[in-house]
């Protein structure tokens, strides 16, 4: 998908963080962008920033929890908008504990924000690009998909589980017009769950900023990328080494201090 001007683009958790660079990215191309979110106040600022940058905005504030209300919210949508061109599946929470310590409630939440509402979403939206022929999901991953997380199992499953499912559905759609990527990002700098923990990233692994991240989403659409990793650590044969010897990873990302961080982000 070459050209993006004029194009309608759904971004989830667009209020904020990474999400609002992925949106005032989205903005400088020209697409009309539908908001997403939980904050309807932090939405209305998103909108503000988008129409200064000469696009124009629409903003549904919601829950991505209430995954049995989502088919209404797209219905809204369509009646507001029309059809929607690409989705950027976006929103994302993590809660690192000891594995344990985790209620019922607070896996459930996870699951179903990283992971059940990013496939609902495509689900609904998918007939519909599929009979123009033409249309792009981009899913926003985390390299904690690639390789499990102690204190961070959870998220660490839904971001596996979404790489795993965007890899299945791009190769169903292959010749449909239709494409699918996956972006990785590491740790994120100046805004994002990590930024706001107030932690310092291991040092061999270091940070990306949150426009590498919305770049990446722009590449993905325009070259239709199957994944695009976002860290400038030696992330890719570190990821090859755990395929094949996973124990001996472990104990990589112990010796990193991955470990030791996400102890440190145990609330």
């Amino acid at each position: 998908m070459k050209n993006l001007k004029g194009k309608s683009v759904l971004v989830t958790g667009a209020s904020k963080g990474i999400g609002s660079y992925i949106v005032n990215t989205l903005a400088k191309e020209g697409l009309n962008i539908i908001c997403v979110a939980r904050s309807e106040d932090e939405l209305n600022k998103a909108k503000l920033k988008v129409e200064e940058l000469g696009s124009s905005a629409h903003v549904f504030p919601f829950d991505l929890q209430n995954i049995r209300l989502i088919p209404e919210l797209i219905n809204d949508i369509r009646s507001e908008i029309g059809e929607i061109d690409i989705l950027v599946n976006n929103a994302g929470i993590e809660m690192y504990r000891k594995y344990g310590d985790y209620s019922a409630r607070e896996l459930n939440s996870i699951l179903s924000v990283n992971l059940h509402a990013p496939m609902e979403l495509t689900r609904l939206l998918l007939p519909g690009m599929l009979d123009r022929g033409a249309g792009h999901v981009v899913n926003v991953a985390s390299l904690a998909g690639c390789k499990g997380v102690a204190y961070n199992a959870i998220y660490s499953a839904t971001k596996a589980g979404m790489i795993m499912w965007s890899e299945g559905l791009r190769q169903e759609l292959k010749g449909t017009g239709v494409g699918v990527s996956t972006i990785k990002p590491g740790y994120i700098s100046e805004a994002g769950m990590f930024h706001n923990s107030g932690q310092e990233a291991p040092k061999l692994l270091g940070t990306s900023p949150p426009q590498a991240v919305a770049d990446a989403v722009i590449r993905a659409i325009k070259g239709n990328k199957a994944e695009l990793i976002v860290n400038k650590g030696p992330i890719k044969p570190l990821l090859a080494l755990n395929v094949f010897t996973p124990v001996f990873g472990d104990s990589l990302v112990r010796w990193f201090g991955v470990q030791e961080l996400s102890a440190k982000r145990v609330t």
